[in-house]
Order: C-alpha cells, then structure tokens, then sequence
C-alpha cells in the first residue's frame, strides 16, 4: 500500500496539469491500494473549496467518489463517513471531522452557533458563562 500527498489527490480531482493528472490517476489506481489520512482530507478539501473555490455540493460528491474508489483505504473510516455525512448535511468539513473524531459521549464547546446547530444534539454544547457552571 501507498499514502498519497494532498497535491495528488487534487490532481486527481481537478485535472488541471495533464501531465500530473495522468501521474495522479497511475497513482490511485496502485495495485496494492492507496492510504488517504484523515489529515490529507482536511486538508483536502480546504485547497479545494478555497483555492479552487469549488462549491460544498460538488466537492461532497467529489470526496464521495474518491473514497468510494476500490484501491482507496482511508484512516479511521467509521469517523471519515459520519464527517462525510455531517459535511453533505451543511456543517463544515473541518467541524465535522473533529466532531466524528471525538470519543463517544464528549461534549464538544463552541462559539460557533451554526456548528451548534448542525450537530447531533447533546454532541455540542455552545461555550457561555452558564455553560461552564460546572
């Protein structure tokens, strides 16, 4: 198995270096499979929505489809998925990575009210003086 760098993957996706998408693609389809961190996707999809400025829909379905590949293992995949699913339902990509990673039953706080929002309820709590009356 390989690990893939985040530039590769976004060749991958965007092609746009012919040359480096052809590399790219060689590359995903490695006969001993790919590895894809769950820090790479962060990243990822970062450089693609601000970078690139590609929209939350497009790139959703854009990670869908590259973790779906049959040569592609991803770190920690129960979580990835459930991100996934957060960041298909409106949340932020980031948000919704750290909240899957957290261990069952943590209380995530926040300021951000539309994190609070879009999450679980009794997942995250938003950060005020009542709130830390512990």
């Amino acid at each position: 198995m390989i690990a893939l760098d985040t530039n590769v993957l976004v060749r991958f996706l965007v092609d746009d270096d012919a040359l480096q998408a052809d590399i790219a693609s060689n590359l995903i389809n490695h006969p001993d499979g790919v590895f894809i961190a769950k820090t790479t996707l962060l990243e990822l999809e970062w450089v693609l929505r601000h970078v690139y400025e590609i929209d939350k829909k497009k790139l959703a379905s854009g990670l869908s489809g590259l973790l779906g590949l049959p040569t592609v293992t991803v770190e920690c995949v129960v979580q990835v998925a459930q991100a996934m699913g957060d960041f298909a339902k409106g949340m932020d990509f980031a948000d919704a990575l750290h909240l899957a990673s957290n261990h069952e039953g943590v209380l995530t706080y926040t300021f951000d009210k539309k994190f609070a929002r879009l999450a679980t309820p009794g997942r995250v709590v938003l950060a005020t003086r009542k709130a830390t009356s512990f």
